[in-house]
This record gives structure tokens, sequence and C-alpha cells, in this order.
């Protein structure tokens, strides 16, 4: 199957529900999509067409806050990512570990990082930070400052 194959019948599968595809070259495309769709589309991609699930990231584009989650088909030799926008002041979006396990690590270290709720995870502990550290303070978004720490706990 090529890039163009798959990003068709997701086009094809979900229409309207496509928000914008992008393809950058022959090896990666986008697939923006609402953030309610995120486990329907991951179904499809993950297990309807044989893609394997990578790895997510996340970026702090100011007022919102992007979910890439990255697919491939290695006999393809291409990535296919799909992006859900999110609210920065509200960050939530569904679980993809109900389709893949391998998820739950990268949606625990995108919630400490981000302040991201994954709504069906029920195992967001700490994986990075110190035990000490603040309560609703993300080190990876724009906006972080750093918070002053007793010094003579170390």
């Amino acid at each position: 199957m090529t890039i163009d194959e798959v990003l068709g019948k997701i086009s094809e599968r979900f229409g309207s529900n496509v928000l914008k595809v992008y393809k950058k070259n022959e090896k990666r495309a986008y697939v923006d999509i609402y953030p309610k769709d995120i486990v329907e589309f991951t179904k499809y991609i993950f297990k309807g067409l044989g893609l394997r699930f990578n790895i997510a990231s996340a970026v702090d584009d100011f007022g919102t806050i992007e979910i890439l989650y990255h697919f491939s088909l290695d006999r393809g030799g291409f990535v296919i990512t799909i992006r859900a926008v999110l609210d920065k002041e509200d960050p939530d979006i569904d679980t993809i570990t109900t389709v893949t396990r391998s998820a739950w690590w990268i949606e625990r270290e995108i919630h400490e990082l981000f302040g991201v709720r994954f709504n069906g995870n029920h195992d967001m502990r700490p994986l990075l930070l110190p035990d000490d550290w603040p309560q609703g303070v993300y080190p990876l978004r724009k906006n972080f400052v750093v918070p002053k720490r007793d010094s003579r706990k170390a």
C-alpha cells in the first residue's frame, strides 16, 4: 500500500471528519482531525489498515496544544501523522490505550509535561519529574516559569 492509497482510504472512510490532509512528500503526511474522533481514527489506521503506532508528541502553539499521533507502514516506508488540536485552557482527549496499549507511557509523559488529560487512561502517575514537582506546572508549555523550590530539601 502506498501513502496515497492510505490517505485515500482515510478520506473515503471519514469524509468531512478529515479536516485537512497535508502530504509533505512521499514519506510523510499529516491528517488533521477533531479531537473527539481520535479513537475511531486510531482503530481504523492501526487495526483496519495495519499501520504501526510509533509514538505521540505534543506541541504548545500558544493558544492551543497539538497532539500528534505518528503511525508508520514499515513495508511502505512512510509515516502518517494524525493531528488533533486542543484548547490550551482545557486540554483533554480520549486515550488511545483502548486501541493500542503501547500508548500508555507517552500519554503519561504528555500529561506530565503539557497538562493534557487523556480520558480513560487511569495511570497518569508521574514519569519524569521529581515527586515534589508543583501541581499544575507544565515544563514544556511556552508560558512555563521555573518554580521556586526549597533549597533545603536538596
